[in-house]
């Protein structure tokens, strides 16, 4: 599955100024490495968030938020949200927001 190239963009700019940031093709689509770990992706048109176990509940709660189901079977701590939960950009920061916010309390790969 190909990835739409201007969320990606966007995603580039919310997370503009990270160090030890890297782009890497997976899931079908584009991955946002920080630290060494996977944080956000893009997958079609809907964004992809890695909020952690303890967030997830929370996060699914969200309009437009749905757990993962990129294997048949829900992956606790990663997310998928619609395109209509991040069509605003304070949106789309407040979810890379939350993922990197995670992924900064895991140790550095």
């Amino acid at each position: 599955m190909a990835y739409d190239e201007g969320v990606a963009q966007r995603v580039r700019e919310a997370m503009r100024g990270l160090r030890q940031l890297e782009e890497k093709k997976m899931f079908g689509g584009i991955a946002f490495m920080h630290r060494g770990h996977m944080c956000v992706g893009v997958v079609g048109k809907e964004l992809m968030l890695r909020v952690g176990p303890d967030g997830h509940q929370e996060a699914v709660k969200q309009p437009h938020a749905r757990p993962m189901d990129f294997t048949g079977k829900p992956m606790r701590g990663f997310i998928y949200v619609a395109p209509k939960g991040f069509h605003v950009d304070k949106d789309l920061s407040a979810w890379v927001g939350r993922a990197v916010k995670f992924v900064k309390s895991l140790p550095p790969k």
